[in-house]
C-alpha cells in the first residue's frame, strides 16, 4: 500500500556523521582526533557558547575534520553550513572538490550555484562555499536576506576576517561583511592553525577560554620533527643552511639538483611501484621573483633535456656526484640514469594570484602527476595548500624585518604525514630565517601549552625578532603587554612557602624544582604554568638560569599601594637582580609582601613580551 508519510519527515536524519567516520576508516585514517574536535565543539553549541575557535598544527587535517564536523552539525539539525575561505578560486575549488568527493549530504556548493533567482534556499539543508571576498559576500548575504539558523565555518580564519583597524574605530571591509553574513543569531567557528590574531582581535568575540584542540594524528609530522626545542639533536630530516649573503641562484640550482637526485633514488630504489614528488620553491612573495625562479628552473631543466647543451655534461656530474654523497657510488648511475631517461616528465608551476586569471590547475603542483613536479609560489601557498608527496622546500632570502608568527607558522608547508620518506626530505633556508622561524615555533608551541591547562586562556609570546600578530589587529582595551617584570595573584605568605623560597635561594633545590613546587602550592593564579614552561625551554647557562631570590617587604616603600603589594614603576630593578650572587641568570623570581599579604614577582632579562587578552574577565593583576 501507499504510504506518503512514509516519505516525508527529516530523510537524514542522524546518520551523516557516522557515514563520514565509516568512510574515513575505511580510507586508513584513524579518526581519534576528529571525533574529538567534532564532541568538543558540539559540546561548546549545547552550552550556548556560539562563537569560538578550532585550532590545529598546519596540515593535520582539517579539512576532513571540517567536513565530519559539518555532517554532524546537519545532524544536530542546523539548515545552512556556510564554509568561507580565502579569496583565491582554485583554493575554493579544492576544497569544494575534497567535500564532494566525501559523498557528504547535501552536495556542497559554490554560492555562485544559488544566485539565480529561482533557486530557493527555504528551509532546505544547503552546505555553500563562499571566498572572503567583499563582492561574494555580498551577493550570498543578499541571498540569505531573513533566513536564520547559519553556522559559519571560517578556514583560515585568521587571515582577513579580524578587524585590522580595531584601534583607530574603523571596521575593516570583510570583518564587516562576515559579521553581517554571521547575522544575530548564527555561530562562528574560526578554524585556523594560527589563532592568536583571533584572540588578540577579540573577532567576533569568539570564546577565548572555550577552544577547542584539535590533536594530530599518529603519522604527523610537525614541530616537534622540524622544529625541534633542541637543535644539537640530529634532525630526522636532511636541514640545508644556506649563507645569509651570496648567489642565490647558484643555491637554488643546487636544490633542484638535490630534488631530482633523492626522487630519482626513491623510484629507481626504494618504491615499489614509481610515485611523483613534489619540490616547493618558497618566495618572498614578488610575481618578479616568481618569474626569475621560473626560468632558472626551466633553464635546468633544458640543459639535462639536451645533451648538445654546453652545460650538459656538467650538470650531469654535478647529479652524480651529490647521488654518490648521498645514496653511494654503486647507485649513482641508476639514480643519474633515471633522471636522464625521465628530466622531460616534469611540471613547473608558478601559484601566484595572477594564475587565477590563467587558469592554472594547482592541482597539478598540490597533487603531482609527474615524478618531478615543482611549484613556485609565495603567499598564496602558505596557506591551505596540501602539497601531496612534498619532498623539499627552498626557501629565497627575504626582507630582512621583524616576522610574524602566524605567517612563518602557516609556511611550514612541509607538515603533515610525512613519516613514509622525512628522512629524505630537505629543507634549504638561509640561516637566520631559520633561526627566526624556530623561535616563531618555540613561542608558539609555549602558547599552546597555556590554552591547553584546564580552564587557561592564551598566553601569546614576542621579541624583538618575532611578533605575535600584526600590531594593528591587538584589540589594546583588553590585552595587557608585559614586557620585564610580571607579577600575578595575591597569597598569603605562609612558612611553607618562605621555606620553599630560601631552599630555592641558597642552592639546596634548583630553581625548576621551586618554580614547580609554587605552583603546586599556590596554584595557576599566583604562578602559572605557561611561564614555568617557558623558562624550562629557556635555560641557557642550565640550572644557573634562574634565579630565585629571598622574600622582600615593602613597608618602607612609600611610593607604593601596600594593600594590592604593587608599585607603579615596578619593584625588581638592577639591585634586586643581584647580578653578583646570579651573573648568568635570566629568569628571576622574587616575593614582595606587605604583612601576610604577597606576589610573586618574575622579570625576564630580555626582550620578551607577554600578551593576554583579559576580555573573559578572569582575575589577574598584571603589572610592568
Amino acid at each position: 500500500m501507499f504510504d506518503i508519510a512514509r516519505f516525508k519527515g527529516d530523510r537524514a536524519a542522524n546518520y551523516r556523521y557516522k557515514k563520514q567516520l565509516e568512510r574515513l576508516k575505511a580510507e586508513g585514517i584513524n579518526t581519534v582526533c576528529i571525533e574529538k574536535a567534532v564532541t568538543d565543539s558540539i559540546e561548546n553549541l549545547q552550552k550556548n557558547i556560539t562563537s569560538f575557535v578550532i585550532y590545529g598544527e598546519p596540515q593535520s587535517g582539517k579539512t576532513e575534520m571540517m567536513i565530519a564536523l559539518t555532517s554532524r552539525l546537519l545532524d544536530e539539525g542546523k539548515k545552512i553550513i556556510i564554509v568561507l575561505l580565502n579569496d583565491n578560486v582554485e583554493l575554493l575549488k579544492q576544497n569544494l572538490r575534497r567535500f564532494k568527493k566525501s559523498g557528504i549530504d547535501p552536495d556542497p556548493k559554490n554560492f555562485s550555484e544559488v544566485m539565480d533567482q529561482h533557486v530557493v534556499i527555504g528551509s532546505s539543508e544547503w552546505i555553500l562555499f563562499c571566498k572572503k571576498n567583499a563582492k561574494d559576500l555580498r551577493k550570498l548575504i543578499d541571498k540569505l536576506n531573513g533566513i536564520k539558523d547559519r553556522v559559519i565555518l571560517d578556514d583560515e580564519a585568521d587571515y582577513a576576517s579580524p578587524n585590522a583597524k580595531k584601534n583607530i574605530g574603523e571596521v575593516t571591509r570583510i570583518n564587516a561583511l562576515v559579521g553581517n553574513l554571521l547575522g544575530v543569531n548564527g555561530v562562528y567557528i574560526g578554524v585556523t592553525a594560527t589563532p592568536a590574531r583571533l584572540d588578540l582581535n577579540n573577532t567576533f568575540d569568539n570564546a577565548n577560554n572555550k577552544w577547542v584542540n584539535f590533536p594530530t594524528h599518529q603519522n604527523y609530522t610537525g614541530q616537534d620533527v622540524f622544529f625541534p626545542l633542541n637543535l644539537e639533536e640530529k634532525l630526522k630530516y636532511r636541514l640545508n643552511l644556506l649563507p645569509d649573503e651570496g648567489d642565490e641562484t647558484a643555491h637554488l640550482r643546487n636544490s633542484v639538483f638535490n630534488f631530482l637526485v633523492t626522487a630519482g633514488h626513491l623510484n629507481a630504489h626504494v618504491n615499489k611501484t614509481e610515485k611523483n614528488y613534489c619540490m616547493l620553491i618558497h618566495t618572498s612573495g614578488k610575481r618578479a621573483d616568481h618569474t626569475l625562479d621560473y626560468q632558472e628552473v626551466v633553464k635546468i631543466i633544458n640543459v639535462l633535456k639536451d645533451e648538445r647543451n654546453g652545460s650538459y655534461d656538467a650538470f650531469i656530474k654535478t647529479l652524480w656526484e651529490t647521488a654518490k654523497e648521498r645514496f653511494g657510488e654503486g647507485a649513482a648511475n641508476d639514480i643519474v640514469d633515471y633522471i636522464r631517461k625521465n628530466i622531460s616528465r616534469n611540471s613547473v608551476v608558478v601559484m601566484n594570484s595572477d594564475a587565477d586569471k590563467k587558469s592554472v590547475d594547482y592541482d597539478d603542483a598540490t597533487n603531482p602527476k609527474t615524478p618531478f613536479t615543482i611549484a613556485i609560489g609565495g603567499n598564496i601557498v602558505s596557506r591551505g595548500v596540501t602539497f601531496k608527496n612534498l619532498l623539499s622546500m627552498f626557501f629565497t632570502r627575504d626582507v630582512k624585518h621583524r616576522i610574524q608568527q602566524d605567517t612563518y607558522i602557516q609556511r611550514a608547508r612541509m607538515f603533515g604525514s610525512r613519516n613514509e620518506y622525512v628522512e629524505h626530505f630537505e629543507l634549504s633556508i638561509p640561516e637566520q630565517l631559520f633561526l627566526d622561524w624556530h623561535k616563531c615555533f618555540v613561542f608558539h608551541k609555549l602558547a599552546l601549552q597555556a590554552i591547553q591547562s584546564e580552564n587557561s586562556i592564551p598566553v601569546w609570546l614576542e621579541d624583538s625578532k618575532v611578533s605575535a600578530v600584526a600590531s594593528g589587529s591587538i584589540d589594546r582595551t583588553t590585552v595587557r603587554m608585559d614586557s620585564g617584570e610580571m607579577s600575578f595573584d595575591i597569597f598569603e605568605l605562609k612558612d611553607n612557602v618562605t621555606k620553599l623560597i630560601e631552599a630555592g635561594y641558597s642552592g639546596s633545590k634548583s630553581g625548576l624544582v621551586v618554580f614547580d613546587e609554587l605552583n603546586k602550592i599556590l596554584g595557576d593564579g599566583c604562578l602559572p604554568k605557561y611561564l614555568i614552561e617557558y623558562a624550562k625551554k629557556f635555560m641557557p647557562s642550565g640550572e644557573q638560569s634562574i634565579a630565585i631570590h629571598k622574600p622582600f617587604s615593602i613597608h618602607k616603600y612609600n611610593d607604593a599601594n601596600k594593600e594590592k603589594v604593587s608599585r607603579a614603576r615596578g619593584f625588581m630593578g638592577t639591585s634586586e637582580l643581584e647580578k653578583e650572587k646570579f651573573p648568568n641568570a635570566i629568569h628571576h623570581l622574587k616575593i614582595f609582601y606587605y604583612k601576610k599579604r604577597a606576589r610573586i614577582f618574575y622579570r625576564y632579562v630580555g626582550s620578551i613580551k607577554f600578551l593576554k587578552n583579559l576580555k573573559t574577565g578572569v582575575v589577574e593583576t598584571i603589572s610592568v
